[in-house]
């Protein structure tokens, strides 16, 4: 089989429409609402059946994670078949390793089905809203551990918010099957950010530089996919962050004040830009 894939060549049939992160954050009917800035700080644009767009806000975030567990899927399982086994050194990985990136593929495979009935019950057709490939793009890295930072603790730990957000959601529009399903899925997210936290951590025990580079790739990710700060601690931010299943996931408190801060900073430079932008059109 063929070892390290390019995104370009992921398969997708005639349904699916691709397309580059600044352009997703720009539809409309994203539930990541980038141009919300103007909002005060006691306002809160969290997803609630109370908001004027929650439907369109929530069937986006759903087709989103669906498109994300496809992704998900594909980068797990090709981390499983990438890299040979070994020490863990150069690019060999601990069998260990392998055995549980199969394990999340096999996860992800079964919240590919659940998102897609999901995606149903909530009115919405695969290809409604379009898919970005980054999730993917940060398994494509010839450093496995990189990969761990990347898609296992700054990806996968976002999903630990998103579901966390849409499990409340549920309970807030008395839908038990989004409920349970999100509840369901969270529980695996956990798991899988924690096998990353843990081999990340193993990997690296002897070797610093190369947990330093792995971190700093993790935050770079996590970074963007703060998405100026719409995910964050902050009312303004429409995702929070669930410090308690992070912690779960082997997240220590230092770390999530770090992501905490980070979304913070992206938030005040998103504003920032809006202000600039308004200032420079007169409004």
């Amino acid at each position: 089989m063929r070892q390290f894939f390019p995104v370009e060549d992921l398969a997708r049939d005639e349904r699916f429409a691709q397309t580059d992160m600044a352009t997703r954050l720009a539809d409309k009917r994203s539930a990541v609402d980038v141009r919300s800035t103007s909002r005060s700080r006691s306002s809160s644009s969290r997803l609630t059946p109370e908001r004027h767009d929650a439907s369109d806000a929530a069937r986006s975030l759903m087709h989103g994670i669906m498109v994300g567990e496809i992704q998900a899927l594909e980068g797990a399982g090709r981390t499983a078949h990438d890299f040979p086994a070994g020490d863990g050194t150069g690019d060999t990985v601990p069998f260990e390793l392998k055995l549980d990136m199969a394990r999340q593929a096999w996860d992800e495979a079964r919240h590919v089905e659940i998102s897609a009935k999901l995606s149903d019950w909530m009115g919405t057709e695969i290809g409604e809203f379009q898919e970005n490939t980054v999730l993917f793009e940060a398994a494509c890295s010839n450093d496995p551990i990189l990969r761990l930072a990347g898609v296992n603790r700054a990806l996968e730990g976002l999903a630990i918010d998103v579901f966390t957000q849409m499990k409340e959601f549920g309970q807030m529009a008395d839908d038990p099957f989004l409920e349970f399903c999100e509840d369901w899925m969270l529980a695996d997210e956990v798991t899988h950010v924690k096998m990353g936290s843990d081999w990340l951590r193993a990997v690296t025990e002897k070797d610093p530089e190369r947990r330093a580079r792995a971190l700093e790739f993790q935050q770079v990710v996590d970074k963007l996919f703060s998405f100026g700060g719409v995910r964050g601690e902050s009312e303004e931010s429409s995702i929070g962050l669930a410090r308690r299943f992070r912690e779960l996931a082997g997240f220590t408190d230092d770390e999530v004040d770090v992501i905490s801060q980070m979304d913070q900073d992206a938030l005040e430079e998103r504003k920032a830009a809006v202000r600039l932008a308004q200032e420079a059109a007169g409004v």
